[in-house]
Formats: structure tokens, sequence, C-alpha cells
């Protein structure tokens, strides 16, 4: 199928097009978003949650009401609960991580085995944005809003904060505040991306196309609008090859995003790594004509 073909089917198709805007607003807020979690060293993290609401996924669909309930609630308890046992014991921040988001995950798991359709696993698990509902799509457009919304409000707090926590305690910020804030937003991005890419996947659209802007500019403005863009890019390509081939739509979406960071990370005018060869023997050879 061409690229025509595909723009045809988009107009006539009313689930294509609930795909693709889901798709676009997943990779928008997963881009904005990852650009905070790339810079805070918070990838970790973005896993631990991304796998800690399997268990509030699998007990909406077994009580058969909306699963952004219970995601949300099991990655919000589960970050609580990695702030809590890093605070309050010898316990270090990662281990935390890794014991809290382990054993919710299990949890997840055995519940997941009382559910009747081996299908559905498969969609929580690996995403199928192309049989996502219309309350799906718009809790998703609710959830965009208030991400981009937020981010934008709080600018500045989040820039100083990021870059430099001792300053931004000086001036009285709350970084304890910011820092769950950021968890909260993560939780959220990472359910509204539940259908597009699934829950094993949904750490790569937070991460690869955050690293892939990060390779290509030094300013957090310019970086959160190329990762957002990038987002959005890998969701709607991705998006065509699930719909022309058949294949599963996270694997497709993710697997644009690695392609799109393997060309930054070669070729990025700055910090590419044909670049820097190039220049690296440029630099010997003016050195070897000197002598």
């Amino acid at each position: 199928m061409s690229v025509l073909h595909f723009i045809e089917a988009i107009m006539q198709y009313d689930f294509l097009q609930k795909a693709l805007l889901t798709s676009v607003i997943v990779g928008i807020i997963c881009g904005v978003i990852g650009c905070f979690i790339v810079l805070r060293g918070m990838a970790l993290i973005g896993d631990a949650i991304s796998h800690a609401v399997l268990p509030g996924v699998a007990i909406s669909y077994m009580l058969g009401f909306n699963f952004f309930i219970g995601a949300v609630a099991t990655g919000l308890l589960t970050a609580i609960g990695i702030g809590f046992v890093s605070q309050n014991s010898r316990i270090k921040h990662d281990m935390a991580i890794g014991i809290m988001f382990t054993s919710v995950f299990a949890v997840g798991i055995i519940l997941v085995t009382f559910m009747k359709s081996s299908a559905d696993l498969y969609h929580i698990l690996f995403g199928n944005v192309l049989s996502v509902r219309s309350s799906d799509m718009w809790i998703t457009i609710c959830i965009g809003i208030v991400v981009v919304s937020l981010v934008y409000l709080f600018y500045k707090e989040l820039l100083v904060s990021t870059f430099d926590p001792t300053m931004a305690q000086s001036y009285g910020l709350p970084i304890k505040l910011i820092q769950y804030g950021l968890m909260v937003l993560l939780t959220l991005v990472t359910v509204a991306s539940l259908q597009t890419v699934g829950i094993i996947l949904v750490v790569a659209m937070l991460i690869t196309p955050a690293a892939t802007a990060y390779l290509l500019t030094n300013r957090l403005w310019v970086m959160i609008y190329l990762s957002a863009s990038i987002g959005v890019i890998c969701s709607v390509i991705g998006l065509y090859f699930s719909f022309t081939y058949n294949l599963a739509s996270g694997a497709t979406i993710v697997l644009v995003a690695a392609f799109l960071f393997a060309m930054a990370f070669f070729f990025s005018p700055s910090q590419g790594l044909i670049w820097k060869l190039m220049k690296a023997r440029k630099n010997k050879t003016n050195l070897s004509m000197d002598k």
C-alpha cells in the first residue's frame, strides 16, 4: 500500500482517524515529558511506573470499567511507595525502584492469568492503536492538554530545578513537590500511551525521542519542540507500517524512533559519531602538516 492509499484510508475509516489522532497526541506528550525524564536521570522510574500500571489495568478489565482509573491508581501508588521506601530506610532510590516495580508487576501478571482473553493481555503489553476506542482517544486528548499546559505554566520552575536543584532550593522552590508532580505527569503519560505502544514499550517512547533531541541541541525549549516533533513523526510512520503490513503498532513506532536516534547518533552536526571522527582526522592531519 502506497502513502497515497494510506491517506485515502484515513479519510475513509473512522477507526484509522482515531488511531492517528491518538498516536499524534501520545507522540507529543511522550516527547515533552521525556525531555525532563532524560535530563533528570529518571529513566528507571519511567520503566518502573510503566510496569506498575499492569495490576491496575488487569483489575479494570476484570471489573469491567475503563483501565485509565486502575492504571493511574497503581502507577501513583507505586511512585509514592518508591519515595516512601527510599526516604525511610537505608535502601537507595534505585534499589527501591527495583523492589517496588518488580513486586507490583508480579501482582499484575498473576491478575492477568485470571483474565479470560489472551488478546487483552497482548494489547496491554504491546499496544494496538488500531483498536482504540473513542473514550480512550478523548482521555488521551485530555491528558495531552493537561500535560502540555502544566509544562508551559511551570516551565521556569522545571528548567531551574532540572539543571540546578541547589539554586532552585535557594529560591524557595519545592523540589520534592516538583519531583512528585513530574511522577504524576509521567504516570498520566504512561497510561495514555498504553493503547498505542503498550506497557513494555512505553518507556522507549519516553526516552528515545528525547534522547534523539538531546543529541541535536543544547537548549531545553528547542529540545522539547524537537522531541515532541520526533514523537509525532515516529507515531505517524509507525502507524503507517502497522496498518499497511498488519504489524504490532507499538513495535513499529518504537523501531522508527530507534532508527531516528541512530541517525542522530551518527550524523548529528554537534554530537554525531561520524562528524566527531571526521573532525578528529582533520585535526590529526593539521597537526602532521604543522610538523
